[in-house]
């Protein structure tokens, strides 16, 4: 049997300050963006990617975090679908973070 492999390590830069939600159940989740860059042309160029953490991991970007702050993260890809306000289907890949480190 064949293992499955969903992995992603990025080093970039927190685009935005965290929006933290808090849940009832005392858990939270931090959203953000993280820029990472490439060369095109011998010029950087930024590619930007859709973040999430929960629990330790969104308490620690809500302390730690804000916009321009560089991050090392490992996570996952994670495919989701949702409607826009004005009913519109969106599919969206956001990286789940599973380890985080503030550099």
């Amino acid at each position: 049997m064949r293992t499955l492999r969903n992995n992603i390590t990025l080093i970039g830069n927190m685009g935005t300050n965290a929006t933290i939600t808090n849940f009832e159940n005392g858990n939270k989740v931090a959203r953000f963006s993280l820029a990472t860059n490439k060369l095109i042309d011998g010029a950087k160029k930024a590619e930007w990617h859709r973040v999430f953490a929960w629990g330790n991991m969104a308490q620690f970007i809500e302390s730690y975090g804000k916009k321009g702050k560089e991050l090392a993260i490992h996570g996952r890809l994670v495919q989701r679908t949702y409607l826009t306000k004005k009913g519109r289907k969106r599919n969206i890949t956001e990286v789940e973070v599973k380890h985080i480190i503030g550099l």
